[in-house]
């Protein structure tokens, strides 16, 4: 039974400098000895990134240490998107990390909420060594926002070596960066476990993002063909169709909507974000970004492609 909002037993303590993170890191907080977990927002939280924190909870249990970090990075940012409108709620977000469900009586959900300034990531400005993403920052999502990862990277790398955990949680919605983030722990040698959540959805099937609050009532309407599209496509691979046709169907239906402007649709390897060849057979990852509206949004969903000539042996399959 979770505590109310009002008991101070159930509330984060909320930081926000190294120091105090430094402090925090090394004070016995519950005598943690399930080791630590750190989940990185950017803040407008919702049901998605508490996921998050109830599969860190639930990995460290009562006794381990969990640490939510809530951080609008700049260098993510391109000229142009929405840095200067992003939502932030500081005290909003600690409330709804507050109300989740204590590990043990007197243990908050959340151990520690790191919500540093920009002068406290950055204290010499925009830095000048930062980390790379290679290639993979150069196809799908990083081709329409040049600098993207590369930002993405930087501040994770910064927030794994303050926070010092030994598993970190990423949401699958952001798939490309999660297949980016543990490219850059593999190839950097980073001490850290990374664990994809999956994606947490609306009732009518919308992926939840804190940009969804920006959606009319309209747009939203017109958002829901992104899911429905993914959907789609992924019937078809299914079918032993190829790999052309879940592009053709799911592409067919987002072209239905002409307030739904599509920046990309690609069926990739969902361990390279590669193209696919057209006879491939095997998993596979639907991924979507458009704009409904002002509001850039992006799905994606696991496909499983089909031997055609499985298909074709069924019964009642074409011969």
């Amino acid at each position: 039974m979770s505590v109310p909002l009002s008991s101070p037993a159930s509330r984060p303590l909320v930081v926000r400098t190294r120091g105090e993170l430094r402090d925090a890191l090394t004070r016995p907080v519950g005598a943690p000895t399930g080791g630590r977990a750190v989940v990185m927002t950017m803040g407008a939280l919702h049901d998605g990134h508490l996921q998050l924190v109830r599969a860190a909870r639930e990995r460290v249990g009562a006794a381990g240490q969990v640490v939510v970090t809530v951080f609008v990075n700049p260098l993510q940012f391109g000229p142009g998107e929405d840095l200067d409108r992003y939502p932030r709620d500081l005290d909003a977000d600690v409330a709804l990390l507050a109300g989740l469900a204590e590990p043990a009586p007197g243990r908050p959900a959340v151990d520690l909420v790191f919500a540093p300034p920009v002068e406290e990531m950055y204290p010499g400005g925009d830095p000048i060594v930062r980390v790379t993403s290679g290639r993979i920052g150069t196809v799908l999502e990083g081709a329409f926002r040049p600098g993207h990862f590369d930002g993405v990277l930087t501040v994770v790398l910064k927030l794994l070596h303050l926070t010092r955990p030994d598993v970190a949680f990423f949401g699958e919605k952001d798939a490309q960066q999660l297949l980016a983030i543990r490219r850059m722990v593999a190839d950097l040698d980073v001490d850290v476990e990374v664990v994809g959540v999956p994606i947490v959805r609306d009732d009518d099937g919308l992926a939840l993002s804190s940009r969804n609050a920006y959606l009319s009532a309209s747009e939203r309407a017109d958002a829901l063909t992104l899911s429905r599209a993914l959907r789609a496509g992924a019937a078809a691979a299914a079918t032993g169709q190829g790999p052309a046709a879940a592009i053709e169907v799911a592409s067919g239906m987002l072209n239905e909507h002409p307030g739904v402007v599509v920046d990309y649709l690609a069926l990739v390897d969902p361990a390279t974000v590669d193209d696919l060849e057209p006879d491939h057979v095997g998993p596979a990852l639907l991924l979507v970004a458009a704009r409904v509206g002002s509001t850039r949004l992006i799905d994606n969903l696991a496909v499983d492609v089909a031997d055609p000539a499985a298909s074709t042996a069924r019964p009642g399959g074409t011969q």
